[in-house]
This record gives structure tokens, C-alpha cells and sequence, in this order.
């Protein structure tokens, strides 16, 4: 009988321990797809001053087309892909991350080509479209750090133990992160 106590006085323990940790797990997932959501609303911004920074391009500095194609292009390859928040795996990530990337290299090769054009640069229109560009730019990599800092908070809880066996229990599984695009430690190349 005493036994019999101790077993069922286990079992007790460990499903009390097991529910604390299924909604330590809820609590984190929710916050991983929170910070997704802070990361599409920065990277929305930046699709939303794209159409004005060109526009305003083409008004003020006649140059190479193809810069300016090569951004409307990407930006329309940028916003069409989606990523589901319930699954942000890594391969949804990486194919989110590649295409928002060859939008910031057209928008780098845009802004660099504005330095050959003084008059562009001396735009009040040019000028507070690249700030705020810029500025987006900033709230976009602290959006991705912050969404990181979530996932790896999130995945360490679900990975450790006891609440490893909670996680497999209900379906929890391992979240995606942002990672450096490959060639990201060279600096891009514009040529004219």
C-alpha cells in the first residue's frame, strides 16, 4: 500500500510538472508567433515605402532602368510568399529569409546608385524616403533578433527535460530562425 502511494504520489508529480510545462510551452509558442508577427510588419513597411522610393526615383534622376526593375521585381517576389505562424519550420524561414534578401540587394544597389545622382540626393522627398527606409531597415534586424531571442527561448524549453516529454505528448516542435544569408559576410559589389 505504501508503495502504491509513492507511485501514485510520482504520477501526480510529474503530471502537475508536466501541465506547468505544457503551458510554459503555450506561453512560448505564442510569443515566438508574436514576434513573427513584429517581423512580417516590418518587412510589410519597408514593401509599403518601396512603390514611393521608386516613384520618386524615376521622377528626380533618369538612370538605369534595370535598378529600378530589379527592386519593383524583387519586392513583388518578397511579398508573395507567406509563412504560416503555426509553422515557421526552418525551410519556411530560410524561403521567407532568401526572398525579403534579394529585395535588400536591390534596395542597396538603389541607394548606392542614388550617390551618382546629386540631384536625387538632394530631394527632400528622396532624402526622407531613404531615411525612413533606412530606419525600417534597423527595425527590421531587431525584429528578426527579437523573434531569434523567442525561438531559441522556445525551443530550449520543449528540448529539455521533463519538459521534452510534454512537448512530444502534445505536438510541440522545434521553430525556425533567421539565420545570415550565405555570402552575407562580403560586401556587395555595384558597378555602373
Amino acid at each position: 500500500m505504501k508503495n502504491l502511494l509513492i507511485v501514485l504520489g510520482v504520477i501526480v508529480f510529474i503530471c502537475l510538472m508536466g501541465g506547468c510545462s505544457y503551458n510554459s510551452m503555450v506561453s512560448k509558442e505564442e510569443n515566438v508567433k508574436a514576434r513573427w508577427g513584429a517581423v512580417q510588419s516590418q518587412y510589410q513597411r519597408r514593401s509599403d515605402l518601396i512603390p514611393n522610393l521608386v516613384a520618386t526615383v524615376k521622377g528626380a534622376a533618369n538612370f538605369e532602368k534595370s535598378t529600378l526593375v530589379d527592386v519593383t521585381n524583387a519586392r513583388a517576389r518578397a511579398t508573395s510568399i507567406q509563412v504560416d505562424p503555426t509553422k515557421l519550420d526552418p525551410a519556411a524561414i530560410q524561403k521567407y529569409q532568401a526572398a525579403q534578401g534579394q529585395l535588400s540587394t536591390a534596395l542597396g544597389r538603389l541607394l548606392v546608385a542614388s550617390e551618382n545622382y546629386p540631384t536625387l540626393r538632394a530631394n527632400d522627398n528622396f532624402t526622407a524616403l531613404q531615411a525612413q527606409l533606412e530606419g525600417t531597415e534597423n527595425r527590421i534586424n531587431v525584429a528578426r533578433l527579437d523573434y531569434n531571442n523567442a525561438v531559441q527561448d522556445y525551443n530550449t524549453t520543449i528540448r529539455s527535460f521533463p519538459a521534452v516529454i510534454t512537448a512530444k505528448l502534445f505536438g510541440f516542435n522545434e521553430k525556425g530562425s533567421f539565420e545570415a544569408e550565405t555570402g552575407a559576410e562580403n560586401a556587395p559589389k555595384v558597378s555602373f
